[in-house]
């Protein structure tokens, strides 16, 4: 059985980057954020940093690795995104005690463990390394105590996707803060978006609409760019948030209002959404949707949006 015994586990200190870095496997496609960008790019900018990275090192190697991510300007980390249990036989033990060891220190900014965010490819049970890789890591997690909480469909649009038709049966305004938390909390109901359902149950209705507005007004886009839809009659349809995130323009929130469901309003709310951005210059949109989100999910498939990665979050 390994052991913390055996094994060196801590995060790093201001110039050991090499210790991270001389982890000796490449990333297996698709498989990880490990396996789309780079640590040091981001660690550059602040997104990671070296006493959110951490290293098991046995007899001089480094055999596994994780790292917390956060925004640029904050003092705690907001996700685990980054986690390499190795090769060794024994990887899921030393990849268990790796992650259970940094998560005796690694809080958000609320107090809690940070959410594991494992990103995979469409249709990443098919395939043997993939699954192999994918099942390594959630077993680790399970292992040091998360929990499966929801997976999300991811999306990218591009130019060459062309921009969805903009709606010519609904109006599009800038929208004042009251209303903004009065569509969110309208919106919660029948909602099947797992983050608001668990926000819901945990603090109700009230609580969880202003969770969502402040998660929304903390990400680096202009508040200028929030709109509210109505009918040619003048009635409330929703809400879209074109936003970004450090990395990307995003489709920040979709909301059609109870009343208005079932009409396609997801279609010319998310098509506005995109020619704002593209004519803000994007070149690339992400977006994502839970998996149980159906309708959402088809709005994403007819406005051109490429289905990319499958989000598996644990808590």
């Amino acid at each position: 059985m390994t052991t913390e015994t055996d094994l060196e586990i801590r995060s790093l200190r201001a110039g050991e980057e090499q210790l991270f870095l001389a982890y000796p496997h490449e990333p297996v496609p698709g498989v990880g954020v490990e396996s789309r960008r780079a640590w040091t790019d981001l660690l550059a900018n602040g997104q990671y940093r070296p006493e959110w990275s951490w290293v098991a090192r046995r007899a001089g190697r480094t055999v596994a690795r994780c790292a917390f991510w956060g925004f640029p300007e904050s003092a705690s980390p907001f996700s685990l995104d980054w986690l390499e249990p190795g090769s060794e036989p024994d990887r899921r033990e030393i990849g268990t005690l790796l992650l259970a060891t940094a998560l005796r220190e690694m809080r958000t900014a609320e107090g809690a463990r940070p959410e594991y965010h494992l990103f995979l490819p469409p249709g990443w049970r098919d395939g043997d390394v993939v699954r192999e890789a994918a099942e390594d890591r959630l077993a680790v997690a399970t292992a040091a105590g998360y929990q499966p909480f929801v997976e999300r469909f991811n999306y990218t649009w591009t130019p060459a996707d062309g921009l969805p038709a903009r709606s010519t049966r609904l109006t599009f305004r800038e929208v004042g803060d009251e209303q903004v938390l009065a569509i969110c909390r309208a919106s919660i109901e029948g909602t099947l978006d797992g983050y608001s359902a668990r926000d819901a149950a945990r603090h109700g209705p009230d609580e969880a609409a202003r969770i969502m507005v402040a998660d929304l007004a903390g990400l680096p886009a202009p508040r200028e760019w929030w709109r509210a839809a109505y009918t040619a009659e003048g009635e409330l349809v929703g809400l879209v948030v074109p936003s970004r995130n450090p990395a990307r323009a995003v489709i920040g929130f979709v909301a059609v209002v109870p009343a208005q469901r079932g009409h396609g309003y997801a279609d010319d709310l998310l098509a506005e959404a995109t020619a704002l951005l593209a004519e803000q210059g994007a070149e690339e949109i992400g977006a994502d949707t839970d998996l149980g989100n159906r309708p959402m999910a088809a709005a994403f498939a007819r406005a051109g949006y490429r289905d990319t990665a499958i989000r598996v979050v644990l808590q």
